[in-house]
């Protein structure tokens, strides 16, 4: 244990990204929080302070739109973990609001989701208050990102590669859930799992994993869950998706982590996302944190992050607006007809009189009508 101590703290030191992940995917992950204080910011690229950034004091920025429900949750946290007296729940509530306060006020653009405390207080209680700032921001812009746009749609195309890799991995186990939508998964893909999550070592333990790889990761992840739940969910009858929507939705206890871990990376490594079927891979946007932060280690700007926040917001806002246009005339759909048929012979009309057809096609009908009807 001792040697194994030493390692990681030697990687920590040197910077070792590729050591620092095979810890972190080894057995019992980065062992202890004061170990994880090290490495965390360092797979996040946050333990160096970054040119530009803005350290100006954030509580004299503009609230953000959604302050009011963040207090809501922070009150309703710290449920399971950590243990305390009332004034010291107090004062861990007060750095979480703070934590989560100030990122909205830095980065309004971004839309805050039920659940997203629960991400914020693993790292508060893993980094404390002052490497939680920059930790969370990196985790927001980089990893959650398609999280926090103003519509939900990309986080339902990310629960959609679940499917796509059970088929993969197990047609008998798809074929079996076929009528099932993966919704089941969005809580806990949503929150990194930490909402789900009750046991403080497992969720640190995890987080180890997590902060190693790309975003994706997390949904292969689910995959493994679901997997490991094969003989279970086989034992409901398909015609019963509700039992089957249920069971999907709670995480398995007791949860082991590490064969889920060593499933998700061979899932991941077997099965890559451009390899799925049913198109999976290509519904998602480009501007996706899923495709962009594919490369972990590579450098992070918060500018281009922003960017592609803006591009994908936008790509929302035309697929709305294309979504209410196609509604708008399958709902009057007769009418359009009529009025499309109306443009349609206006047009050919035009047309036909520019190219100088309209009297031969005219003497011709008339033609017929005489043959036809004497």
């Amino acid at each position: 244990m001792i040697i194994l101590l030493l390692e990681i703290i030697q990687a920590c030191d040197l910077r070792d990204l590729d050591a620092l992940v095979q810890h972190a995917i080894s057995k019992g992950g980065l062992l202890r929080d004061d170990l994880r204080r090290l490495a965390w910011p360092i797979l996040l690229q946050c333990d160096r302070e970054k040119a530009g950034d803005d350290n100006s004091p954030w509580d004299r920025l503009p609230r953000h739109a959604d302050e009011d429900q963040v207090q809501l949750d922070v009150n309703r946290s710290f449920v399971y973990y950590p243990q305390g007296t009332d004034e010291e729940l107090s004062a861990k509530k007060k750095e979480l609001s703070d934590l989560i306060t100030q990122l909205l006020r830095k980065y309004p653009m971004l839309c805050y989701f039920q659940g997203y405390h629960d991400i914020a207080q693993v790292l508060l209680l893993v980094l404390g208050e002052e490497q939680a700032a920059s930790a969370f921001a990196q985790v927001s812009l980089f990893r959650i990102r398609d999280y926090m746009l103003p519509s939900l749609a990309p986080s339902l195309k990310h629960l959609q590669l679940i499917p796509a890799i059970i088929e993969r991995a197990d047609m008998r186990l798809r074929r079996h859930l076929s009528e099932i939508r993966p919704f089941f998964a969005l809580a806990a893909t949503l929150t990194l799992y930490a909402h789900d999550i009750q046991e403080y070592s497992d969720i640190a333990r995890l987080f180890d994993f997590l902060l190693a790889h790309e975003p994706v990761v997390s949904i292969y992840l689910f995959a493994a869950i679901i997997l490991f739940r094969k003989e279970e969910l086989l034992e409901i009858p398909p015609d019963e998706p509700e039992m089957l929507h249920f069971t999907l939705s709670k995480l398995p206890k007791p949860l082991n982590l590490e064969g889920l871990i060593n499933c998700a990376l061979s899932l991941f490594d077997d099965y890559p996302p451009p390899s799925l079927p049913q198109g999976a891979w290509k519904c998602i946007s480009d501007a996706s944190v899923l495709k962009t932060s594919q490369d972990i280690f590579a450098p992070q700007r918060t500018e281009e992050a922003v960017r592609l926040f803006t591009q994908q917001a936008r790509e929302l806002r035309r697929e709305e607006l294309k979504q209410k246009a196609w509604n708008l005339l399958w709902k009057h759909r007769r009418a359009a007809g009529s009025a499309a048929v109306a443009i349609l012979v206006g047009v050919a009309s035009f047309w036909l009189r520019r190219s100088g057809l309209d009297t031969s096609i005219w003497a011709y009908i008339n033609r017929l009508r005489l043959t036809f009807l004497g």
